[in-house]
């Protein structure tokens, strides 16, 4: 039995930048937490000759190619794993299409479970590689990199996308005072909608390609509010911080008609009037977990909790994608 997990994540700053159809003309760059939030893979050695995969659905098959699940499919194949005796389940903290990345945490710990079979030693880049390879190159999926990097590494990281493909990652250098504020300051509350990131991110990485000017100064100034808010953390200004959170939102809102809507918006502004400094929608949009940073914790609570918003409370995670049990 091998269980691996992987950490969900929150985008901090420059979220967008990070799609090939960007940053390979124009670089790109972003901050990223890892949080609390897991998704588990277990690996089992059955009796019976027969490959079985347990997710929302139960798959039974004879052989790797047989698998309906294109990210198991793809990541057996390229680890090599062709053992017909083999269990794999996965479970999560979170479900999926909430925006907290959980497509690149489940790939990432998939992998670590895989190579861990195998006895693989395999960087946190590495495995970040690999799960890229498999979303967005095999199964051409048009999203960026971010995610499985995040998921990989953990902590809060800065990351640089480099026109060439490559990927440089820094944990960012923030005081331990300033991460215990952030931490306790940070709120998520979910909206009830879940959604596909796919169509969203489609619009974007088209409009992207075209060389669409619209989107483009937007993920050009997103790029730059992703320097700013690096600064602002690192100097120890939430304030700040949360102030850049609120401009983020208004542009991401203005990337595509998909990204908000009436309900969304008005839990928005409900919460900038009772307590929060500022805050976004988490992920691509469209539905998910909307975080706040908050000047006034009670109120806000309160305020979400009067709208029937559920909090979902977090911690960051620096410990990245790990095997936590092995025998």
């Amino acid at each position: 039995m091998i269980i691996t997990r992987s950490p969900l994540r929150v985008s901090l700053g420059g979220g967008g930048t990070d799609l090939a159809s960007y940053y390979g003309e124009y670089g790109g760059f972003l901050v990223a937490a890892a949080i609390d939030k897991y998704v588990y893979i277990t690996k089992h050695t059955t009796f019976q000759e027969e490959i079985i995969v347990k997710y929302s659905k139960l798959e039974r098959v004879a052989s790797v190619d047989q698998i309906e699940h294109p990210i198991v499919r793809e990541a057996l194949k390229l680890t090599g794993v062709t053992d017909p005796h083999i269990e794999l389940t996965s479970m999560a903290d979170i479900p999926g299409g909430t925006g907290l990345g959980s497509s690149g945490s489940f790939t990432t710990a998939l992998l670590k479970a895989l190579h861990t079979f195998k006895k693989n030693l395999v960087s946190p880049a590495e495995l970040a590689e690999q799960a890229c390879e498999i979303e967005i190159n095999r199964l051409g999926e048009p999203i960026g990199k971010q995610d499985q990097y995040i998921a990989a590494v953990g902590g809060i990281t800065a990351f640089t996308f480099h026109k060439d493909g490559r990927v440089e990652f820094r944990p960012c250098k923030i005081a331990e005072e300033t991460l215990y504020n952030l931490e306790d300051n940070l709120l998520l509350f979910f909206t009830g909608y879940s959604r596909s990131a796919s169509s969203i991110l489609k619009d974007q990485n088209d409009r992207s390609k075209k060389k669409d000017s619209s989107i483009l100064e937007n993920l050009h100034f997103t790029k730059e509010l992703g320097y700013k808010s690096l600064e602002s953390l690192e100097r120890g200004n939430l304030e700040e911080f949360a102030m850049l959170m609120d401009v983020h939102w208004q542009r991401k809102k203005a990337r595509s008609a998909g990204m908000s809507n009436a309900q969304i918006n008005q839990w928005y502004d409900y919460a900038m009037a009772n307590g929060a400094l500022g805050g976004k929608l988490i992920g691509a949009g469209g539905g998910g977990f909307l975080m706040f940073y908050a000047g006034d914790k009670r109120q806000l609570r309160h305020a979400m909790r009067e709208k029937g918003l559920q909090e979902v409370r977090f911690r960051f995670d620096f410990e990245g994608t790990k095997v936590v049990a092995q025998n």
